[in-house]
C-alpha cells in the first residue's frame, strides 16, 4: 500500500494550523510540524505555537521538542523526521506535514543538500567582517555572488548568510547551485498544498497575531530569553527586535511595528520560496476544507 505525506505549506499566519488537524482528524493520523522556530521550547508565544487544546485535537511531533542551548541543523531535523515518518508509516498510509520554513520542508520532501567542505580561514574571514561590518556586509556580498538564493533568504538570519557566503566564497559557486541536486528516494508519496491570500490579507493577519502575541506576554517571555540573546535560535522575528528594545536602542512602539514590518517580509520570502515548486495546489485560504479534502482523496484514488 502506498504511503502518502500530505504536506501544508504557506506564509505565517495563513491558517495552516487549523487545516492541518481538520485533514488529520480526516485522514485519522499525525502531524509533523515543519517550522524551525517551533521546535524549542523555550519559544512558545512568539512562534506561534499551537495551543493546547490544537494539541489535543491530533498527535503532533517536532513541536517544542528541543532547547534553544541545542544546535539544531536542518540536517538533524532531517534525519529525525525520516526516522519518525519511517515509524509512522508501519500503522498508518497517511501522514500530515505542515509548517513554512522552506528549506526544511524540502530537506523532507528531496532530501538535504551536499555542499563542499568550507576552510577554516574563509569562515574566519567572513565572520570577521561580518562582526566589522555587520548585517549589510553579509546583504551586500550575498546578492552580488548568489542572488538567487539572497532573493529568498531570511536577510535578518546571519548565520544563514553567513553560511551560504562561505560556500560561495569557498567553492567559488553561487551557493544556489548546491541545492536540489541530491535526489533522496522516499518511501512516501508527496501531495502538496498551499494556502494562499491577497497580499494585503496575509498583511493584516501578520499585523493582528502580533498584536494577539504581545497581549499574550511576549514580552515577558523575550525579557526571560534575553541573556542568551546570542544563541542561535534567537536571531529570529519577534525577539530579535524586542532584545533591541531592552538595551534602549528603540521604544516599545517602534519594536513592535518592526516585528509586523519583518514578519510580513518573512512571509513575502515565504510565498516566493513555495510558489518555486510546480506540484504544490494552492487553495485560497478561506476555501471550503471539504473541497481540499476532497482533493487530497483524488489524488489517492488516482495514484
Amino acid at each position: 500500500m502506498a504511503k502518502y505525506l500530505i504536506t501544508i505549506v504557506g506564509p505565517t499566519a495563513i491558517g495552516k494550523t487549523a487545516l492541518s488537524i481538520n485533514l488529520a482528524k480526516h485522514f485519522n493520523c499525525d502531524i509533523i510540524s515543519c517550522d524551525s522556530r517551533q521546535f524549542f521550547k523555550e519559544m512558545q508565544i512568539g512562534t506561534a505555537v499551537p495551543s493546547t487544546e490544537e494539541l489535543d485535537e491530533a498527535k503532533h511531533h517536532f513541536i517544542q521538542n528541543k532547547s534553544i542551548f541545542e544546535n539544531y541543523t536542518v540536517g538533524d531535523f532531517e534525519k529525525e523526521a525520516i526516522a519518525k515518518l519511517d515509524e509512522l508509516f508501519l500503522t498508518n498510509d497517511y501522514v500530515i506535514m505542515v509548517g513554512g520554513s522552506g528549506l526544511y520542508v524540502d530537506a523532507i520532501l528531496k532530501g538535504f543538500d551536499d555542499f563542499p567542505e568550507v576552510s577554516a580561514s574563509v569562515r574566519v574571514e567572513v565572520t570577521s567582517n561580518y562582526e566589522k561590518s555587520g548585517l549589510d556586509y553579509l546583504q551586500a556580498e550575498l546578492e552580488k555572488r548568489d542572488p538567487n538564493y539572497f532573493s529568498v533568504v531570511a536577510k535578518e538570519n546571519p548565520q544563514r548568510m553567513m553560511r551560504a557566503l562561505e560556500v560561495c566564497i569557498g567553492s567559488e559557486k553561487p551557493y544556489s547551485s548546491f541545492l536540489n541536486q541530491k535526489k533522496n528516494t522516499r518511501n512516501f508519496t508527496p501531495i502538496l498544498i498551499g494556502l494562499e491570500a491577497e497580499r494585503s490579507t496575509i498583511y493584516d493577519r501578520i499585523n493582528q497575531r502580533v498584536d494577539i502575541m504581545i497581549n499574550k506576554g511576549l514580552l515577558a517571555e523575550a525579557k526571560e530569553l534575553f541573556p542568551n540573546k546570542d544563541l542561535n535560535a534567537l536571531q529570529t522575528v519577534g525577539y530579535r527586535e524586542l532584545f533591541r528594545y531592552f538595551e534602549g536602542e528603540i521604544s516599545l512602539e517602534f519594536a513592535i511595528e518592526e516585528i509586523k514590518k519583518n514578519t510580513r517580509r518573512f512571509a513575502k520570502r515565504q510565498l516566493t520560496w513555495f510558489k518555486r515548486n510546480e506540484g504544490t495546489m494552492w487553495f485560497d485560504y478561506l476555501a471550503n476544507q471539504n473541497e481540499v479534502t476532497d482533493y487530497v482523496k483524488a489524488i489517492i484514488h488516482n495514484s
